[in-house]
């Protein structure tokens, strides 16, 4: 990790941010999920820093961070106001292409569709993390009389049921601290592909803990309002072999609410940012370019 420096979002909690590369260049702003810091893009952003400046920051929290008491604090509303002070900090003049894995996917999506970011974000690529009203109105959507519908949203609930019990009170920390969520994680990282992680991240207690504030003071609110539509360019990279999140979801979902939308998938598992980075960097460079092409054809 290279240099911190801390901001401090609308609410004052302030967010660790780490910068790679040519501020110069292109800003590739990457948002990490739970149970993770922003150590977990290390071998990313290794890839990306040769040509991009790459802007991690450890979400609310987790890492560096602070680590608000409340539970109301990691509402979305919040996550998004820490994202706008990291680019307001970072790349003031010049709008940035977001890459986000899990929750970091779920607060890169309201990002995304907040009207006050609408000039400031030039891409997204999500990454097993699919956009909460958009999940709502999918899950609505699969309500009919039809097998295929309804197997989709079966297979979908069985693969989310953590999110229940993480609504329990302390079920959830009590299963960190036996040891037994670890070993979930570990043989979730090993399925799907032969590669592994070898990078030498670790995860931490407060980030595994201060983390389930996200789905308690945001999921219940599913399907709690209507989609917004987008024109930013937009890719889905969705797992092959992930458990907790379904490839019906996370490419149908968006389908009528994102005008640009490229869809893909990729042979691994749900940590695929650890295990295959560099299908994942060559995802993001290829529609980064994409898009900045554009915007020079555009200028001419």
């Amino acid at each position: 990790m290279s240099a911190i420096r801390r901001v401090s979002s609308a609410d004052g909690v302030r967010v660790a941010v780490y910068e790679h590369g040519d501020p110069a260049a292109p800003t590739v702003v990457l948002i990490h999920g739970y149970p993770d810091n922003a150590g977990v893009w290390s071998s990313i952003v290794g890839e990306l820093a040769r040509r991009y400046h790459v802007v991690s920051y450890d979400v609310r929290g987790a890492g560096e961070s602070d680590k608000p008491a409340q539970r109301a604090a990691y509402r979305l509303e919040h996550l998004v106001d820490d994202f706008t002070a990291v680019i307001e900090a970072t790349s003031p003049d010049r709008a940035v292409h977001v890459v986000a894995h899990d929750w970091g996917s779920v607060q890169g999506w309201a990002c995304v569709l907040s009207e006050s970011l609408r000039s400031r974000i030039a891409s997204f690529t999500s990454i097993s993390g699919p956009d909460i009203e958009q999940t709502g109105q999918w899950l609505r959507s699969n309500l009919r009389p039809s097998s295929l519908a309804l197997g989709k949203i079966a297979r979908q609930l069985s693969d989310s049921y953590y999110v229940a019990l993480f609504q329990v009170p302390m079920l959830p920390e009590l299963a960190w601290r036996s040891g037994a969520v670890d070993l979930l994680l570990r043989l979730v990282e090993r399925r799907g592909t032969q590669s592994t992680a070898s990078d030498g991240y670790r995860r931490s207690w407060p980030d595994k803990l201060n983390g389930l504030q996200l789905y308690r003071a945001n999921l219940l609110r599913v399907g709690a309002s209507q989609p917004r539509t987008t024109d930013i360019p937009v890719q889905v990279l969705a797992p092959t072999a992930d458990p907790f999140v379904s490839t019906s979801l996370q490419f149908e979902a968006p389908q009528p609410f994102v005008r640009n939308l490229t869809l893909r998938s990729i042979a691994g598992d749900h940590w695929i940012i650890r295990t295959r980075p560099e299908v994942v960097a060559a995802a993001v460079t290829e529609l980064v370019e994409r898009v900045e092409a554009d915007v020079l054809s555009s200028a001419d």
